[in-house]
């Protein structure tokens, strides 16, 4: 299966009943890290529950020295992410985390700053996001 480089974000969602039209529910992690913004219009791609567990066979289209059975990381280089410092690491780095309790490390910033940064590296189980700009 390929995956689009443009991807936003990834989620699972049942599809709920509401008369004349069907609902799907974006988690508001989506809308509180600016992946996604209500109001505005997305192409959404759908893929049966049972189907996406088969796809592990597959050839990914990115490359990534983690092992297929291991998830992998829930951001790439060069993303922008809105996040919110939640600690400070032993070297005084700030620390957020995003999906699946995975770990930004944020040079320069403090706790309860909510900050837009650009995700500089990624490794399995961290990544490293540099400030573009802090929310006042």
């Amino acid at each position: 299966m390929e995956i689009s480089e443009k991807l936003l974000c990834l989620f699972s969602a049942e599809i709920t009943d509401e008369g004349d039209r069907h609902v799907v529910e974006i988690p508001q992690r989506e809308v509180d890290t600016g992946s996604v913004e209500a109001g505005e219009t997305y192409r959404v791609a759908l893929i049966r529950a049972d189907e996406a567990d088969d796809s592990s066979d597959e050839t990914p289209t990115q490359t990534s020295s983690a092992p297929s059975s291991e998830p992998q990381p829930p951001v790439e280089p060069g993303e922008i992410r809105y996040v919110e410092i939640e600690d400070i690491g032993k070297q005084g780095d700030g620390i957020a985390r995003v999906e699946r309790g995975y770990v930004i490390i944020v040079p320069g910033a403090e706790i309860g700053e909510r900050v837009k940064v650009e995700v500089s590296e990624v490794k399995s189980n961290f990544a490293v996001g540099e400030i573009i700009e802090a929310e006042v």
